[in-house]
């Protein structure tokens, strides 16, 4: 016990030089933290469970329906990009509006943000309803599957106008600290979207009841657009009706125009534009990559993404939490209290770095087989592939979620434009180019891509932690 509360002593990981202020002893300093971060964990680990559970209902179709859902998943990411740039944004405002007390100026941004995000998310779910069957066919998509693709792709993304308002309100409340206001709204809708998937992915005992017929992937497709109502609404009902809220607003806010704003957010976003730019295009080359290696190869990809979710999502978490303290810290100009609770954060991921490494390690290939049926045509190729994946995703444990930390940090101090950097050097670069060499010159076909995959990580967690330790950016005006 002694041990791990140097661990996490203050005293321990900054130095003298450093500090600006009192410091809060170790119990104050944990608490804090978690006080942020445990409600945006919680919520990423429940998600990716969720995930994981809805891929695991689509397989008992079969691992050709995993094949069809999981090629939709990068097209769907590119129109989602826009959106994860404005909310890094958002979340920077606000964070830092809170830390300087200014809580109008934080709810000017929100209201300028929704409206923004209500434009951007109908001419967005326009194009990508409207050119669903060509985008999945770039993406890679089979013949054999190409028609189902482009029908959960549209459904799905008929939601998208849903799910972006409903993540620019949450991203504006984990920038004031309230992350558990954004657990509850998308663990309630995750699990109305698992409610859902049961009832109308495959014959059982409710849809009968019921009298509703199993409707198989397109069944997957609407649970999810349902959940992406629910999210949105319980999100708007936050901000507009609940009048106890911080950052409450009235809707005639949403249409004032305010340049300032547009002019600060543009500043802030636009590097977090060119980094989901770059993300989306390596992730999408190195799924093109894949796809093109054939349906069995898809199918792995999808379920062994789906299993390295549950680390990333936690990592993610730990990430919005340390993201919201250190813009916070920054308002209050305590610098110092920001690198403090970033190192806390960094060594949170290291422990639970350390637990999936041996999960992935003991029982990788196990949780692979929950998502094959038996008989099932892929499933040998699926489960062979998996046996070396495991390994590699355990190896690579150490460097992603402490990465994802560090990326989190330096976003929430508005550091936009080196995480921008360093997403292009390894993402739109390293990865695609070590994803063709292992897969397709050195023969090592699906598994290839998940050794670039820890090349990537390895090399951003390197450049992430040089920067972070820098301290360049504690100076960034915002």
């Amino acid at each position: 016990m002694n041990l791990l509360t140097g661990y996490f002593n203050p005293k321990y990981i900054l130095r003298k030089k450093e500090v600006l202020g009192e410091l809060p002893n170790t119990k104050s300093a944990l608490a804090q933290f978690f006080k942020v971060a445990w409600p945006s964990m919680l919520e990423s680990i429940l998600i990716s469970l969720v995930a994981f559970i809805d891929t695991q209902m689509v397989s008992v179709i079969g691992t050709d329906a995993v094949a069809a859902v999981g090629v939709t998943g990068q097209p769907r990411m590119i129109f989602y990009a826009v959106f994860f740039a404005i909310n890094i944004g958002v979340t920077a405002i606000v964070s830092r509006r809170t830390g300087q007390e200014d809580m109008e100026g934080a709810k000017n941004c929100l209201a300028q943000s929704i409206s923004l995000t209500a434009i951007l998310g109908i001419v967005l779910c326009s194009i990508a309803i409207g050119f669903a069957k060509p985008l999945v066919d770039l993406a890679g998509a089979a013949e054999s599957y190409i028609d189902d693709s482009a029908m959960y792709f549209r459904i799905t993304m008929a939601g998208m106008l849903f799910t972006s308002i409903g993540m620019t309100i949450n991203a504006a409340h984990r920038g004031t600290g309230r992350t558990r206001i954004s657990m509850v709204t998308n663990i309630t809708a995750n699990l109305i979207n698992c409610l859902f998937n049961f009832i109308l992915i495959s014959e059982n005992f409710l849809n009968g009841a019921l009298n509703i017929s199993p409707m198989g992937i397109k069944g997957a497709a609407i649970a999810t657009l349902i959940g992406n109502a629910v999210s949105c609404l319980m999100s708007i009902w936050t901000v507009f009706f609940d009048k106890k809220s911080v950052i409450h607003i009235k809707l005639k806010e949403c249409f004032v125009i305010r340049k300032d704003i547009l002019k600060l957010h543009a500043s802030v976003s636009r590097n977090a534009a060119i980094e989901q730019i770059f993300l989306r295009i390596g992730f999408f080359l190195t799924a093109v990559m894949v796809n093109e290696l054939g349906e069995e190869s898809t199918a792995t990809n999808t379920i062994c993404m789906n299993i390295l979710t549950l680390s990333f999502c936690l990592g993610d978490g730990l990430g919005v939490g340390t993201s919201a303290l250190v813009g916070m810290n920054l308002g209050k100009k305590r610098k110092d209290l920001s690198l403090l609770y970033g190192s806390i954060g960094q060594r949170v991921g290291a422990i639970c770095s350390a637990m999936f490494m041996v999960l992935f390690f003991t029982y990788g290939t196990n949780m692979v087989s929950w998502f094959v049926p038996a008989g099932d045509p892929n499933g040998e190729f699926i489960m062979k592939a998996a046996e070396y994946i495991m390994i590699l995703l355990a190896l690579t444990m150490p460097a992603q979620i402490s990465m994802v930390v560090y990326s989190g940090c330096l976003r929430g101090a508005g550091d936009t434009f080196f995480v921008a950097i360093s997403s292009l050097l390894s993402i739109t670069i390293i990865r695609p180019l070590f994803t063709y060499l292992f897969a397709y010159p050195l023969g090592f076909g699906v598994v290839g891509a998940y050794g670039a995959l820890l090349v990537d990580h390895y090399f951003r967690l390197f450049i992430c932690w040089l920067r972070f330790k820098g301290e360049k950016w504690a100076k960034i005006k915002i």
